[in-house]
């Protein structure tokens, strides 16, 4: 082996990489973002759930008894409702993961050294999060008991004796077992669909450059939209049959029913199709190569997967990294499709989710359409 040949090849690589900046630039940046990303974003530790309060009782007792879930950092006790059915539609709309009910003889049964009930409503749907709830729920309860009665006692200058602890009844909605696949499966169907969805156009004319085919169409009288838009109408045929082998699948052979509209998920799938073609289409308007379109993809996928709350719960996260995952279809998606197989909601409660993703598909389709230049570079 020449020496000298080798160090000769090495410029060469080298040369080819400095020619090529936007890749470097991609190649330095990707470690970079992924480990501030994935340094804040992957975290169960679940702090700060939001809370809907149901006071009957308005004593000082109560007060306390909420002032309790708040100090404890597991809750957020901020949304006030004055009946259970708002509770249930701050539930069905995922604005709230608890729902804490406080009867109205609640501070009675205390002075009586009877054991008050409460009962907390827990969101089933992600079982990290209902866990962590539910435990904490019943620790809080306890807790505040002892310091209750300690306080009562030393007013009254007896021992503390025969502790009487706060009933605290769970109840567990969409997911009463806790089962962790009906969790997953249905953030499965969408995280998979934007992954192939996202390949299969971030590739498109990018392989036309690289043929040198894309000069064919540039002496035609094809309009950029019109080009952007003819390309993606097969890989929406193909994506949405993707999508019903998916939902088919994962529903049945896992055993995940779906208690909404199917019609409506599907119809609703079709769209997040659309919109997720359209990130690789301006994926496939922005790279000059099959390399950079697919580092630019993983620099798609590999974020979504955990800004989603795919796998993690974004209460979790960072308030800024929680606003990153606001720039992700998916994170909408997923709302979406754990909504309508899960809580079995309807359209009513999906509406932010829908015009959202809308907007999202049409500007994303608009940029691509605006950047790709029917001329040669």
């Amino acid at each position: 082996m020449s020496f000298g040949r080798l160090i000769t090849i090495v410029k060469k690589e080298f040369i080819h990489i400095k020619r090529d900046k936007s890749s470097l630039g991609i190649a330095i940046m990707m470690p970079l973002v992924f480990i501030l990303i994935f340094g804040y974003a992957v975290n169960t530790d679940v702090e700060h759930i939001k809370m809907a309060i149901l006071d009957q009782d308005k004593t000082l007792e109560s007060r306390e008894l909420i002032q309790k879930f708040a100090s404890s950092n597991y809750f957020q006790p901020k949304i006030y409702v004055d009946n259970i059915s708002e509770i249930e539609r701050l539930l069905d709309k995922g604005n709230v993961k608890t729902g804490l009910i406080i009867p109205p003889n609640f501070s009675k049964d205390f002075k009586r050294g009877k054991s008050p009930m409460v009962q907390l409503i827990v969101d089933g749907t992600d079982p990290t999060i209902a866990r962590t709830a539910l435990q904490s729920g019943v620790l809080t309860g306890k807790m505040y008991s002892i310091k209750k009665h300690e306080s009562i006692a030393n007013k009254k200058g007896n021992i503390l004796q025969g502790i009487q602890e706060i009933d605290v009844r769970t109840r567990v909605w969409y997911n009463p077992n806790l089962e962790s696949n009906k969790f997953t499966i249905p953030g499965l169907i969408g995280l998979i669909m934007q992954n192939v969805t996202v390949m299969l156009t971030a590739f498109a004319l990018v392989r036309e450059k690289e043929r040198g085919t894309i000069e064919q169409l540039i002496v035609t009288p094809i309009r950029s939209v019109e080009l952007i838009i003819g390309k993606m109408i097969p890989y929406i045929v193909i994506g949405s049959v993707d999508f019903l082998i998916a939902l088919f699948l994962g529903t049945y052979w896992f055993n995940v029913p779906i208690r909404g509209n199917i019609l409506l998920l599907i119809l609703l799938g079709f769209g997040f199709v659309i919109c997720a073609l359209a990130i690789g289409m301006l994926i496939s308007t922005v790279a000059s190569n099959q390399l950079q379109a697919m580092q630019m993809t993983i620099m798609i996928i590999l974020p979504s997967v955990l800004l989603s709350g795919f796998i993690f719960p974004r209460e979790s996260m960072p308030l800024i990294i929680q606003k990153a995952g606001y720039l992700i279809p998916l994170t909408y998606f997923l709302e979406i499709l754990r909504g309508i197989i899960l809580k079995g909601i309807g359209i009513d409660y999906l509406l932010k989710e829908i015009i959202i993703l809308i907007i999202m598909g049409t500007l994303l389709l608009t940029i691509a359409s605006i950047r790709f230049k029917k001329k040669l570079d």
